[in-house]
């Protein structure tokens, strides 16, 4: 558990520091660009490479995990196979955006903007590439080099962002002669897909050597292995994403209004975006937890093992909750007043994001049995759900319909998961524990409704209080500080 948590903080350097900048950006376009639509164009956009980098990596990721430690002495062939099969579908796959850039262009409401598709068909092939070497450094317990590259990932985003959209328009009002030759002020939104090509081939190139360490021997009977049993991943995977993604996939198609659609999308967007902190913490928790399980599992005491994590998870996961929730008095000043109405959605999409993270702790027992058909039915069921209530509801009730959506998704799959898990595979997991802190939490988020008063810093501190009650009992119940040794020193 030491060792999972130590690699857990180091990952989540990355994942959340990385993703804590790139969440900085959301005021930067909300206050830069032009209007809320124009952020409705990217996050449509975004949603489309999300979803094509899932088909593009089809599961091998965790495929190349599975068949690394299974046959361990040849794991250097497993890591090339993967990489050349990986590698090939998706140069195959820039190629052809790149060439059709303008029919998909048509297709997706974008005929004026050809190259918003060949730089994001670019930058997802990249991406799928680069995702198999990352895989390498977790496997080879890496999560200091997987940490510094991820980051310069965000920074150089981030840097090029900042330069596009805020520097070039200074310099342009004020020396317009420097940049001129290259910059183009009414280009807008254009510079957000620019910066991501510059970001994605820095630190492609930053993994050549990494990519080297694989033994690039085609064996068609190991990749058929791997494939075998990473395919049906790839129908989780998509399921997965399209859970995550559908919603601003098919946003633009279920309003009539156009403009009026980009706009509620880039409101819901940019609310979302705000809730990704909850994502950050999983994603790091994930990023060490897929290595451990697969490591684990031959252990005595692995389930044991299984179950802390779970528990302890969940516990940190309601802390954020409430950590969001309690101050999102403050966190609205992220994103510009026209934007603020979609504030609500948080705590809908933060739950969703729990349940989410719990449906993965979950997914171990289909994963380490090699049943991984089951992950992919239970995501299809809720990709079904978030297209119904989606489709029903998005044309009436906007937005607050695609948030719900995600809340019932998540919810139901990781219902079906737990069920179905606890018949193949029990895990005695601490029920008892997780309702207590599930109570308490819906508990103390109720008060906080009422906590309203004219004094918007009363209304923190007294939120505040609420909070320290839910760490007193974590730390009085589940969490003795006396027990971690760097405090115990002062302790004493």
């Amino acid at each position: 558990m030491k060792k999972l948590a130590k690699e857990t903080a180091i990952y989540g350097v990355s994942s959340i520091l990385g993703k804590f900048m790139n969440w900085l950006l959301v005021p930067l376009y909300s206050y830069v660009l032009t209007s809320p639509a124009d952020y409705g164009i990217v996050a449509n956009l975004y949603a489309w490479t999300a979803l094509l980098l899932v088909v593009l990596t089809y599961g091998m990721e965790t495929g190349f995990f599975r068949f690394a430690n299974k046959y361990a002495e040849i794991d250097r062939k497993v890591y090339g196979n993967t990489l050349i099969s990986v590698g090939t579908s998706s140069l195959i796959f820039a190629v052809l955006t790149v060439v059709f850039s303008q029919e998909i262009a048509n297709a997706l409401g974008y005929p004026e903007h050809p190259e918003f598709i060949a730089m994001l068909g670019t930058v997802v092939a990249m991406d799928a590439i680069g995702s198999i070497p990352f895989a390498w450094l977790r496997y080879k317990s890496r999560p200091i080099k997987f940490a510094s590259l991820k980051l310069l990932m965000i920074f150089t985003n981030i840097i090029f962002n900042i330069f596009f959209l805020v520097v070039c328009p200074w310099i342009m009002e004020k020396n317009p002669g420097l940049i001129d030759w290259f910059y183009d002020p009414d280009y807008g939104v254009g510079y957000v897909f620019i910066a991501n090509v510059i970001q994605t081939v820095v630190v492609t190139l930053a993994l050549v050597p990494d990519m080297l360490k694989g033994e690039f021997k085609f064996e068609a009977s190991l990749l058929k292995k791997i494939l075998a049993y990473s395919l049906p991943l790839l129908v989780l995977g998509v399921a997965g994403i399209m859970n995550q993604t559908l919603d601003k996939i098919l946003f633009p198609y279920l309003i009539e209004d156009p403009v009026f659609a980009k706009s509620e999308l880039g409101i819901y967007s940019a609310c979302f975006k705000i809730s990704m902190v909850m994502m950050m913490f999983t994603q790091a928790f994930r990023y060490a937890y897929e290595p451990f399980i697969f490591a684990k599992h031959k252990d005595t005491g692995s389930k044991e093992a299984y179950a802390d994590a779970m528990k302890y998870f969940i516990i940190f996961s309601f802390l954020i909750f409430l950590g969001m929730v309690f101050y999102l008095d403050i966190l609205k000043y992220m994103i510009r007043s026209d934007y603020r109405e979609g504030l609500r959605v948080i705590p809908i999409v933060l739950f969703s994001y729990i349940f989410q993270g719990i449906f993965f702790n979950l997914s171990l027992w289909y994963k380490l049995m090699d049943k991984t058909m089951y992950g992919a039915w239970f995501s299809v069921i809720g990709v079904v759900i978030t297209l119904l209530i989606n489709v029903l509801f998005v044309p009436v009730f906007s937005y607050m319909a695609s948030a719900w959506a995600a809340f019932a998704c998540y919810l139901i799959m990781m219902l079906i998961s737990y069920f179905a898990g606890q018949k193949h595979m029990p895990i005695p997991y601490d029920l008892k524990t997780i309702g207590i802190y599930t109570g308490l939490t819906i508990i103390l988020y109720g008060i906080s409704l009422f906590v309203v008063t004219p004094w918007e810093p009363l209304n923190i501190v007294l939120k505040t209080i609420l909070l320290l009650i839910f760490v007193f009992v974590l730390i009085k119940r589940d969490f003795p500080l006396q027990n971690i040794n760097f405090i115990k020193r002062f302790l004493k």
